[in-house]
């Protein structure tokens, strides 16, 4: 009997530590789930352990992506909404918000083809949230970034409940793709590998820092310039490469799952969560902009400046300074005129 009492013992202190490990209760929405983004987005946060609570919100279809990402053994409890009429039960009590809602790219069109149809859908998920979940941390990937993230701003704002420390345009997928290209192209180490992106998120407005890599290497200027240019058009690549039949939804939800998981991370107290993401901001005399931002337990805690650019870097942030003071407007204009 005693030989079983200290067995229970030792596995109830063992199942201690695991929840102690897993970290605190912790509930994350992604709106637009039963998409190209949403469903393998929707996987990879079943996976990650800090989630206790995954909520999946669509229109339709989420009944059936619930049910299946919920088979998958793993600590976070799974369910699934459909309709607007389920939209407040999903979203109530969420820590993070994840929005990848909104039609895809398809050949030929652009970011701002997307405006019209995508601007809707993230006023109307962004009057919901300030409804349902004001102090939540939101992530906003419906495209185009530049414009819907001011949109949720504006949103925000004449809800009163805005706060721009919890407010974030996911513009990972930018980095990720620097860092690969650079790694391939230099045959390094990919997980090495840290390149800073600034700016937007969409063709020139995205621009990323090599001189700041890490690791430095010796790089040509032609090789800036080529990897400057497909990391600006890594988007279009994948669009082309699908031939009509998809936009970038797999790369797209892994970006968005890393910086979910940096916010989960900031939320629960972990030290030094670095991340390059789009936020209201001074860094520049533009009102929002993506560089390095600390998170932390309210959400932005800090927003690093740009550092040393190169004459090539300092050029590319003049010549995106007027497309994205464009698309911030114009964002905010749909607001104003679409109460």
């Amino acid at each position: 009997m005693a030989g079983r009492q200290a067995a229970v013992a030792l596995l109830r202190r063992g199942l201690g530590s695991l929840a102690e490990q897993a970290g605190p209760q912790r509930k994350v929405a992604i709106l637009g789930a039963a998409g190209g983004i949403g469903q393998p987005l929707g996987l990879l946060m079943k996976l990650n352990p800090l989630v206790s609570h995954l909520a999946l919100y669509d229109i339709v279809g989420t009944p059936g992506v619930a049910a299946d990402i919920s088979h998958v053994n793993t600590r976070a409890h799974v369910s699934g909404y459909a309709g607007e009429e389920q939209l407040g039960e999903a979203l109530k009590g969420a820590d993070v918000i994840i929005i990848p809602a909104g039609v895809p790219r398809k050949p030929g069109m652009t970011r701002d083809d997307l405006f019209n149809i995508n601007a809707g859908i993230v006023k109307a998920l962004a009057t919901a949230i300030a409804k349902y979940a004001p102090h939540a941390l939101v992530n906003v990937i419906s495209n185009p970034v530049n414009s819907t993230v001011p949109i949720a701003a504006e949103v925000f704002k004449k809800a009163g409940t805005y706060d721009p420390k919890r407010l974030f345009g996911v513009t990972t997928l930018d980095v990720i793709r620097a860092r690969t290209f650079y790694a391939s192209k230099k045959n390094l180490p990919v997980k090495d590998v840290d390149v800073p992106v600034v700016g937007g998120h969409a063709g020139i407005t995205i621009l990323p820092l090599f001189s700041q890599a890490t690791p430095q290497v010796p790089i040509t200027q032609e090789e800036i310039e080529y990897l400057t240019k497909r990391t600006q058009d890594g988007g279009t690549e994948v669009v082309q490469a699908k031939a009509g039949k998809g936009s970038a939804t797999l790369s797209m939800a892994y970006a968005g799952a890393h910086f979910a998981d940096a916010c989960l991370k900031g939320l629960n107290g972990v030290e030094n969560v670095v991340e390059c993401s789009y936020v209201e901001s001074t860094v520049t005399d533009l009102p929002f902009f993506s560089s390095k931002v600390h998170i932390g337990k309210n959400g932005v805690e800090k927003i690093y400046d740009l550092g040393p650019l190169s004459d090539y870097e300092q050029q590319g942030l003049k010549d995106l300074h007027v497309e994205l003071a464009k698309s911030i407007v114009k964002g905010q204009t749909f607001v104003h005129d679409n109460p």
